[in-house]
């Protein structure tokens, strides 16, 4: 079933780029804290992909890298986690997630599971082989899959319901 959202693509030079940025920022800033309260809650849920995956497939790429770069430095800096040793894998990660959100939002026009589905599935494949390039270390790429599956289905579920929702930037 897909559904029609409304769907932008936010230029850098629009304040609107920065604000919706500044919600996801904060979005990714506290999720991760809360699901570090549960043991290896940040490696089963993988909350710091969550609104990375909303911001860019709702109002684009741009949004999505600021997003991705902005909330993983915040909260290495604040928080020390991630981890300084793991945050290259996971920057990759954000990037490729954002840049595939982005992308296929804008390409397809539309909301459907399938499309989210190719989208998590896809920014996983592609960041765990950059992950083993980085590392060489194939099972520690390969985590996500392993322990992630939880955070994956998260991102699927609740980025369809969150990028339905009626509220949005107006143009």
């Amino acid at each position: 079933m897909q559904t029609t959202a409304r769907l932008y693509a936010l230029p850098f030079n629009n304040i609107k780029t920065y604000v919706a940025a500044a919600l996801f920022i904060a979005g990714n800033i506290a999720l991760p804290q809360l699901f570090h309260l549960v043991p290896q809650g940040g490696i089963i849920w993988l909350p710091i992909y969550f609104f990375t995956l909303i911001g860019a497939y709702k109002y684009g790429w741009r949004v999505g890298i600021i997003t991705a770069l902005a909330s993983l430095l915040a909260n290495a800096l604040l928080f020390g986690m991630p981890a300084m040793a793991a945050l290259p894998a996971i920057m990759l990660k954000s990037v490729i997630l954002a840049t595939l959100a982005g992308f296929t939002a804008q390409r397809f026009q539309k909301v459907s599971l399938v499309l989210l589905i190719a989208v998590v599935l896809g920014y996983q494949v592609l960041g765990t082989i950059g992950e083993w390039i980085l590392n060489g270390d194939f099972m520690l790429a390969c985590q996500d899959f392993r322990l992630g599956i939880p955070g994956m289905l998260l991102q699927i579920a609740g980025g369809r319901l969150i990028i339905n929702a009626k509220s949005d930037i107006k143009k």
